[in-house]
Protein backbone atom coordinates (compact mmCIF):
# COMPACT_ATOMS: atom_id res chain seq x y z
CA UNK A 1 0.00 0.00 0.00
CA UNK A 2 1.26 3.45 -0.84
CA UNK A 3 -0.28 5.15 2.17
CA UNK A 4 1.38 4.65 5.54
CA UNK A 5 -0.66 3.58 8.57
CA UNK A 6 -0.44 6.95 10.28
CA UNK A 7 -1.93 8.60 7.17
CA UNK A 8 -4.84 6.19 7.22
CA UNK A 9 -5.46 6.62 10.95
CA UNK A 10 -7.36 8.37 12.41
CA UNK A 11 -10.42 8.45 10.22
CA UNK A 12 -12.26 11.67 9.48
CA UNK A 13 -14.73 12.88 12.08
CA UNK A 14 -17.81 10.69 12.27
CA UNK A 15 -15.88 7.54 11.30
CA UNK A 16 -14.11 5.07 13.52
CA UNK A 17 -10.63 3.64 13.23
CA UNK A 18 -10.35 0.59 10.96
CA UNK A 19 -9.20 -1.36 14.01
CA UNK A 20 -12.53 -0.46 15.62
CA UNK A 21 -14.73 -0.56 12.56
CA UNK A 22 -17.04 -3.53 11.89
CA UNK A 23 -18.17 -4.64 8.47
CA UNK A 24 -19.33 -7.94 7.03
CA UNK A 25 -21.52 -6.73 4.20
CA UNK A 26 -19.10 -7.68 1.43
CA UNK A 27 -15.80 -9.35 0.69
CA UNK A 28 -13.47 -6.53 -0.41
CA UNK A 29 -11.90 -6.76 -3.86
CA UNK A 30 -8.67 -4.83 -3.22
CA UNK A 31 -6.07 -4.77 -0.46
CA UNK A 32 -7.11 -1.24 0.49
CA UNK A 33 -10.78 -2.24 0.74
CA UNK A 34 -9.89 -5.32 2.75
CA UNK A 35 -7.81 -3.17 5.09
CA UNK A 36 -10.86 -1.10 5.95
CA UNK A 37 -13.22 -4.10 6.20
CA UNK A 38 -11.96 -5.92 9.25
CA UNK A 39 -14.63 -8.33 10.55
CA UNK A 40 -15.75 -7.79 14.13
CA UNK A 41 -15.13 -10.65 16.55
CA UNK A 42 -18.72 -11.95 16.62
CA UNK A 43 -18.91 -11.93 12.82
CA UNK A 44 -15.49 -13.56 12.43
CA UNK A 45 -16.41 -16.32 14.89
CA UNK A 46 -19.71 -16.94 13.10
CA UNK A 47 -17.92 -17.19 9.74
CA UNK A 48 -15.34 -19.54 11.28
CA UNK A 49 -18.09 -21.78 12.66
CA UNK A 50 -19.86 -21.93 9.30
CA UNK A 51 -16.60 -22.69 7.48
CA UNK A 52 -15.89 -25.50 9.95
CA UNK A 53 -19.34 -27.02 9.42
CA UNK A 54 -18.88 -26.79 5.65
CA UNK A 55 -15.54 -28.58 5.92
CA UNK A 56 -17.07 -31.24 8.17
CA UNK A 57 -19.43 -32.22 5.38
CA UNK A 58 -17.21 -31.67 2.33
CA UNK A 59 -13.96 -32.94 3.82
CA UNK A 60 -12.12 -30.03 2.18
CA UNK A 61 -9.62 -28.57 4.66
CA UNK A 62 -9.09 -24.93 5.51
CA UNK A 63 -6.57 -23.10 7.67
CA UNK A 64 -6.85 -20.55 10.45
CA UNK A 65 -3.93 -18.21 11.11
CA UNK A 66 -3.85 -16.29 14.39
CA UNK A 67 -1.55 -13.31 14.96
CA UNK A 68 -1.40 -12.62 18.67
CA UNK A 69 -0.01 -9.24 19.79
CA UNK A 70 -0.57 -9.82 23.52
CA UNK A 71 3.22 -9.91 24.24
CA UNK A 72 3.13 -6.17 23.49
CA UNK A 73 1.87 -4.94 26.87
CA UNK A 74 1.50 -1.27 25.92
CA UNK A 75 -1.97 -0.74 24.42
CA UNK A 76 -0.95 2.22 22.22
CA UNK A 77 2.07 0.35 20.85
CA UNK A 78 -0.04 -2.75 20.34
CA UNK A 79 -2.61 -0.82 18.32
CA UNK A 80 0.09 0.67 16.08
CA UNK A 81 1.63 -2.77 15.65
CA UNK A 82 -1.71 -4.32 14.73
CA UNK A 83 -2.29 -1.58 12.16
CA UNK A 84 0.87 -2.65 10.39
CA UNK A 85 0.00 -6.35 10.74
CA UNK A 86 -3.41 -5.69 9.24
CA UNK A 87 -1.86 -3.79 6.34
CA UNK A 88 0.46 -6.73 5.66
CA UNK A 89 -2.37 -9.27 5.84
CA UNK A 90 -4.51 -7.23 3.44
CA UNK A 91 -1.71 -7.32 0.86
CA UNK A 92 -0.31 -10.83 1.47
CA UNK A 93 -3.54 -12.86 1.44
CA UNK A 94 -6.06 -13.79 -1.23
CA UNK A 95 -9.31 -11.93 -1.80
CA UNK A 96 -11.22 -15.06 -0.74
CA UNK A 97 -9.40 -15.21 2.60
CA UNK A 98 -11.28 -13.58 5.48
CA UNK A 99 -9.61 -11.27 8.01
CA UNK A 100 -11.11 -10.36 11.36
CA UNK A 101 -10.76 -10.22 15.11
CA UNK A 102 -10.23 -13.52 16.88
CA UNK A 103 -9.89 -11.55 20.11
CA UNK A 104 -10.91 -7.92 20.07
CA UNK A 105 -7.92 -5.57 20.00
CA UNK A 106 -5.38 -8.34 20.64
CA UNK A 107 -5.50 -11.24 18.14
CA UNK A 108 -6.10 -10.93 14.40
CA UNK A 109 -7.29 -14.00 12.50
CA UNK A 110 -7.24 -15.07 8.87
CA UNK A 111 -9.38 -17.88 7.45
CA UNK A 112 -7.66 -19.42 4.43
CA UNK A 113 -10.40 -21.22 2.52
CA UNK A 114 -10.09 -24.17 0.11
CA UNK A 115 -6.68 -25.62 0.93
CA UNK A 116 -5.37 -28.16 -1.59
CA UNK A 117 -5.90 -31.56 0.04
CA UNK A 118 -3.01 -33.13 -1.86
CA UNK A 119 -0.43 -30.57 -0.77
CA UNK A 120 -1.76 -29.47 2.62
CA UNK A 121 1.53 -29.27 4.50
CA UNK A 122 3.41 -27.48 1.74
CA UNK A 123 0.57 -24.98 1.38
CA UNK A 124 0.58 -24.26 5.12
CA UNK A 125 4.33 -23.78 5.08
CA UNK A 126 4.03 -21.38 2.14
CA UNK A 127 1.29 -19.37 3.88
CA UNK A 128 3.32 -19.05 7.06
CA UNK A 129 6.52 -18.10 5.21
CA UNK A 130 4.70 -15.52 3.08
CA UNK A 131 3.18 -13.71 6.05
CA UNK A 132 6.34 -13.88 8.16
CA UNK A 133 8.45 -12.52 5.29
CA UNK A 134 5.99 -9.69 4.59
CA UNK A 135 5.92 -8.73 8.28
CA UNK A 136 9.73 -8.77 8.48
CA UNK A 137 9.85 -6.11 5.76
CA UNK A 138 7.48 -3.78 7.63
CA UNK A 139 8.49 -4.08 11.30
CA UNK A 140 11.77 -4.41 13.17
CA UNK A 141 12.94 -7.70 14.76
CA UNK A 142 11.83 -6.62 18.27
CA UNK A 143 8.29 -5.92 17.05
CA UNK A 144 8.29 -9.16 15.07
CA UNK A 145 8.93 -11.09 18.29
CA UNK A 146 5.86 -9.42 19.80
CA UNK A 147 3.58 -11.01 17.21
CA UNK A 148 3.02 -14.72 17.92
CA UNK A 149 1.83 -16.47 14.76
CA UNK A 150 0.09 -19.85 14.91
CA UNK A 151 -1.43 -21.84 12.06
CA UNK A 152 -4.26 -24.31 12.60
CA UNK A 153 -5.60 -26.87 10.11
CA UNK A 154 -9.14 -28.22 10.00
CA UNK A 155 -10.05 -31.08 10.06
CA UNK A 156 -7.64 -31.67 12.92
CA UNK A 157 -5.00 -34.33 12.49
CA UNK A 158 -5.52 -37.02 15.12
CA UNK A 159 -2.53 -37.72 17.36
CA UNK A 160 -2.90 -41.25 18.70
CA UNK A 161 -0.31 -40.51 21.39
CA UNK A 162 -2.05 -37.39 22.67
CA UNK A 163 -3.34 -37.42 26.24
CA UNK A 164 -4.96 -33.97 26.07
CA UNK A 165 -7.54 -32.27 23.88
CA UNK A 166 -8.06 -33.83 20.47
CA UNK A 167 -10.24 -30.93 19.42
CA UNK A 168 -8.46 -27.72 18.47
CA UNK A 169 -10.61 -25.34 20.48
CA UNK A 170 -9.72 -22.44 18.19
CA UNK A 171 -12.20 -23.90 15.67
CA UNK A 172 -15.06 -24.02 18.19
CA UNK A 173 -15.66 -20.41 19.32
CA UNK A 174 -19.36 -21.10 19.82
CA UNK A 175 -18.52 -23.40 22.74
CA UNK A 176 -16.98 -20.60 24.80
CA UNK A 177 -19.84 -18.28 23.87
CA UNK A 178 -22.33 -20.93 24.99
CA UNK A 179 -20.54 -21.45 28.31
CA UNK A 180 -20.58 -17.71 29.02
CA UNK A 181 -24.20 -17.27 28.02
CA UNK A 182 -25.43 -20.28 29.99
CA UNK A 183 -22.97 -20.19 32.87
CA UNK A 184 -25.68 -20.19 35.53
CA UNK A 185 -27.56 -23.11 33.97
CA UNK A 186 -24.34 -25.09 33.55
CA UNK A 187 -23.49 -24.46 37.21
CA UNK A 188 -26.94 -25.77 38.18
CA UNK A 189 -26.43 -28.81 35.93
CA UNK A 190 -23.11 -29.53 37.64
CA UNK A 191 -24.65 -29.12 41.09
CA UNK A 192 -27.39 -31.58 40.17
CA UNK A 193 -24.77 -34.03 38.88
CA UNK A 194 -22.84 -33.85 42.15
CA UNK A 195 -25.85 -34.16 44.47
CA UNK A 196 -27.62 -36.85 42.45
CA UNK A 197 -24.57 -39.03 41.79
CA UNK A 198 -23.45 -38.81 45.42
CA UNK A 199 -26.91 -39.73 46.66
CA UNK A 200 -27.31 -42.61 44.19
CA UNK A 201 -23.88 -44.06 45.02
CA UNK A 202 -24.94 -44.24 48.67
CA UNK A 203 -28.46 -45.49 47.85
CA UNK A 204 -27.24 -48.26 45.56
CA UNK A 205 -24.28 -49.34 47.73
CA UNK A 206 -26.07 -52.54 48.90
CA UNK A 207 -26.87 -53.35 45.25
CA UNK A 208 -23.22 -52.71 44.37
CA UNK A 209 -22.20 -55.32 46.94
CA UNK A 210 -24.66 -57.91 45.57
CA UNK A 211 -23.56 -57.34 41.97
CA UNK A 212 -19.89 -57.54 42.96
CA UNK A 213 -20.53 -60.87 44.73
CA UNK A 214 -22.42 -62.25 41.70
CA UNK A 215 -19.59 -61.25 39.33
CA UNK A 216 -16.97 -62.88 41.56
CA UNK A 217 -18.98 -66.12 41.85
CA UNK A 218 -19.68 -66.22 38.11
CA UNK A 219 -16.17 -65.75 36.68
CA UNK A 220 -12.60 -64.90 37.54
CA UNK A 221 -11.34 -61.32 37.35
CA UNK A 222 -11.89 -57.87 38.79
CA UNK A 223 -15.36 -56.62 39.66
CA UNK A 224 -14.89 -53.36 37.79
CA UNK A 225 -13.95 -52.82 34.16
CA UNK A 226 -11.99 -49.64 33.40
CA UNK A 227 -11.89 -48.51 29.79
CA UNK A 228 -10.44 -45.37 28.24
CA UNK A 229 -13.19 -43.24 26.70
CA UNK A 230 -13.19 -39.87 24.97
CA UNK A 231 -14.66 -37.04 27.03
CA UNK A 232 -15.59 -33.49 26.06
CA UNK A 233 -13.16 -32.01 23.49
CA UNK A 234 -11.64 -35.47 23.15
CA UNK A 235 -9.99 -35.54 26.59
CA UNK A 236 -9.56 -39.22 27.60
CA UNK A 237 -10.73 -40.60 30.94
CA UNK A 238 -11.25 -44.01 32.54
CA UNK A 239 -14.91 -44.99 32.32
CA UNK A 240 -16.08 -47.40 35.04
CA UNK A 241 -18.46 -50.32 34.52
CA UNK A 242 -19.17 -53.59 36.23
CA UNK A 243 -17.26 -56.29 34.37
CA UNK A 244 -19.61 -58.23 32.09
CA UNK A 245 -17.04 -60.21 30.07
CA UNK A 246 -14.58 -62.99 30.69
CA UNK A 247 -11.04 -61.75 31.27
CA UNK A 248 -8.26 -61.75 28.66
CA UNK A 249 -10.58 -61.53 25.66
CA UNK A 250 -9.70 -59.78 22.43
CA UNK A 251 -11.35 -56.43 21.55
CA UNK A 252 -11.06 -57.32 17.85
CA UNK A 253 -14.68 -58.53 17.65
CA UNK A 254 -15.97 -55.22 18.94
CA UNK A 255 -13.57 -53.18 16.81
CA UNK A 256 -14.76 -54.91 13.64
CA UNK A 257 -18.39 -54.51 14.68
CA UNK A 258 -17.94 -50.79 15.40
CA UNK A 259 -16.30 -50.26 12.03
CA UNK A 260 -19.18 -51.99 10.22
CA UNK A 261 -21.76 -50.19 12.36
CA UNK A 262 -20.39 -46.73 11.60
CA UNK A 263 -20.13 -47.54 7.90
CA UNK A 264 -23.79 -48.61 7.93
CA UNK A 265 -23.33 -52.33 7.34
CA UNK A 266 -26.25 -54.30 8.70
CA UNK A 267 -25.24 -57.90 9.31
CA UNK A 268 -27.86 -58.36 12.04
CA UNK A 269 -30.65 -57.51 9.62
CA UNK A 270 -29.36 -60.07 7.13
CA UNK A 271 -29.29 -62.75 9.82
CA UNK A 272 -32.62 -61.83 11.41
CA UNK A 273 -34.66 -61.41 8.24
CA UNK A 274 -37.16 -58.72 7.39
CA UNK A 275 -39.70 -59.80 10.00
CA UNK A 276 -37.47 -58.73 12.86
CA UNK A 277 -36.46 -55.26 14.04
CA UNK A 278 -32.94 -54.26 13.11
CA UNK A 279 -30.48 -54.30 16.02
CA UNK A 280 -27.23 -52.34 15.81
CA UNK A 281 -25.38 -54.13 18.57
CA UNK A 282 -23.57 -57.43 19.10
CA UNK A 283 -26.45 -59.59 20.32
CA UNK A 284 -24.78 -62.95 21.01
CA UNK A 285 -21.31 -61.98 22.12
CA UNK A 286 -19.50 -65.12 23.37
CA UNK A 287 -17.20 -62.94 25.48
CA UNK A 288 -20.07 -61.94 27.80
CA UNK A 289 -20.64 -63.91 31.02
CA UNK A 290 -24.11 -65.15 32.05
CA UNK A 291 -24.38 -62.55 34.83
CA UNK A 292 -22.96 -60.02 32.39
CA UNK A 293 -25.90 -60.57 30.03
CA UNK A 294 -28.33 -59.74 32.82
CA UNK A 295 -26.35 -56.66 33.84
CA UNK A 296 -26.28 -55.40 30.25
CA UNK A 297 -29.96 -56.13 29.69
CA UNK A 298 -30.89 -54.05 32.75
CA UNK A 299 -28.08 -51.47 32.28
CA UNK A 300 -26.94 -52.23 35.84
CA UNK A 301 -23.39 -52.60 34.53
CA UNK A 302 -23.26 -48.82 34.13
CA UNK A 303 -24.04 -47.92 37.75
CA UNK A 304 -20.34 -47.31 38.63
CA UNK A 305 -20.36 -44.42 36.17
CA UNK A 306 -22.04 -42.35 38.87
CA UNK A 307 -18.48 -42.05 40.19
CA UNK A 308 -17.38 -40.59 36.83
CA UNK A 309 -20.24 -38.10 37.19
CA UNK A 310 -19.29 -37.21 40.76
CA UNK A 311 -15.68 -36.36 39.83
CA UNK A 312 -16.77 -34.34 36.79
CA UNK A 313 -15.66 -36.61 33.92
CA UNK A 314 -19.26 -37.29 32.90
CA UNK A 315 -22.73 -35.88 33.45
CA UNK A 316 -26.02 -37.61 34.18
CA UNK A 317 -27.23 -36.59 30.70
CA UNK A 318 -25.13 -36.29 27.57
CA UNK A 319 -23.77 -38.22 24.58
CA UNK A 320 -22.28 -41.63 25.33
CA UNK A 321 -18.45 -41.45 25.42
CA UNK A 322 -16.80 -43.43 22.59
CA UNK A 323 -13.68 -45.58 22.83
CA UNK A 324 -10.63 -44.25 21.02
CA UNK A 325 -10.66 -46.78 18.17
CA UNK A 326 -14.28 -45.85 17.51
CA UNK A 327 -13.48 -42.14 17.46
CA UNK A 328 -10.58 -42.66 15.04
CA UNK A 329 -12.90 -43.93 12.29
CA UNK A 330 -15.55 -41.25 12.72
CA UNK A 331 -16.41 -39.00 9.82
CA UNK A 332 -15.40 -35.43 10.61
CA UNK A 333 -18.95 -34.33 11.41
CA UNK A 334 -19.40 -37.26 13.79
CA UNK A 335 -16.69 -35.83 16.06
CA UNK A 336 -18.89 -32.97 17.17
CA UNK A 337 -20.91 -35.36 19.34
CA UNK A 338 -17.77 -35.70 21.46
CA UNK A 339 -16.59 -32.10 21.28
CA UNK A 340 -19.76 -30.16 22.03
CA UNK A 341 -21.04 -31.66 25.29
CA UNK A 342 -19.80 -33.54 28.33
CA UNK A 343 -20.58 -37.28 27.96
CA UNK A 344 -23.44 -38.71 29.98
CA UNK A 345 -24.84 -41.90 31.44
CA UNK A 346 -28.08 -41.41 29.55
CA UNK A 347 -28.98 -39.25 26.60
CA UNK A 348 -31.47 -38.40 23.91
CA UNK A 349 -30.76 -41.42 21.72
CA UNK A 350 -30.85 -43.83 24.67
CA UNK A 351 -34.49 -42.89 25.27
CA UNK A 352 -35.29 -42.76 21.54
CA UNK A 353 -34.62 -46.31 20.40
CA UNK A 354 -31.27 -47.32 21.93
CA UNK A 355 -29.63 -50.02 19.81
CA UNK A 356 -32.26 -49.95 17.07
CA UNK A 357 -31.02 -46.62 15.70
CA UNK A 358 -28.44 -46.34 12.98
CA UNK A 359 -25.19 -44.64 13.93
CA UNK A 360 -25.85 -41.48 11.90
CA UNK A 361 -29.26 -41.18 13.58
CA UNK A 362 -27.61 -41.50 16.99
CA UNK A 363 -25.12 -38.77 16.14
CA UNK A 364 -27.85 -36.44 14.91
CA UNK A 365 -29.75 -36.94 18.17
CA UNK A 366 -26.60 -36.14 20.16
CA UNK A 367 -26.01 -32.99 18.10
CA UNK A 368 -29.65 -31.99 18.52
CA UNK A 369 -29.19 -32.36 22.27
CA UNK A 370 -26.09 -30.14 22.21
CA UNK A 371 -27.83 -27.44 20.17
CA UNK A 372 -31.06 -27.40 22.18
CA UNK A 373 -29.69 -28.24 25.63
CA UNK A 374 -31.60 -26.94 28.63
CA UNK A 375 -32.23 -28.03 32.20
CA UNK A 376 -35.78 -28.90 31.15
CA UNK A 377 -34.53 -31.20 28.37
CA UNK A 378 -32.23 -32.94 30.88
CA UNK A 379 -35.19 -33.46 33.21
CA UNK A 380 -37.32 -34.93 30.40
CA UNK A 381 -34.55 -37.36 29.42
CA UNK A 382 -33.99 -38.39 33.05
CA UNK A 383 -37.71 -39.05 33.54
CA UNK A 384 -37.85 -41.16 30.37
CA UNK A 385 -34.71 -43.17 31.20
CA UNK A 386 -36.20 -45.60 33.77
CA UNK A 387 -38.90 -46.59 31.30
CA UNK A 388 -36.28 -47.27 28.61
CA UNK A 389 -34.18 -49.29 31.04
CA UNK A 390 -36.98 -51.39 32.54
CA UNK A 391 -38.53 -52.12 29.16
CA UNK A 392 -35.22 -53.52 27.92
CA UNK A 393 -36.16 -52.30 24.44
CA UNK A 394 -33.00 -52.20 22.31
CA UNK A 395 -30.75 -53.40 25.14
CA UNK A 396 -28.46 -56.44 24.72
Amino acid sequence: MSASPHKIFPMPEGKSSPLRRRSSAQIPSTAADRYFSLLEQDTFESVLTLERKRAERSGNPFALMLLDASPCDQSAEREELLKTVLMVLASATRETDLIGWSQEGVVLGVIFTEIDTNETHSVLKTLLTRVQSALAKQINPFQLRQVVISLHLFPEQLDKNSSGHIADTKFYPELSRQNTRQRTHLAVKRAIDILASGFLLILFSPLFALIALAIKLNSKGDVFFRQERMGRLGVPFKCLKFRTMYVNNSPKVHQEFVQDFIKGKDENAEQAGSSRATVYKITNDPRVTPIGRLLRKTSLDELPQFWNVLVGEMSLVGPRPPVRYEFEIYDVWHRRRVFEAKPGITGLWQVSGRSQLRFDEMVRLDLRYSRSWSLWLDLVILLRTPGAVFSGHGAY
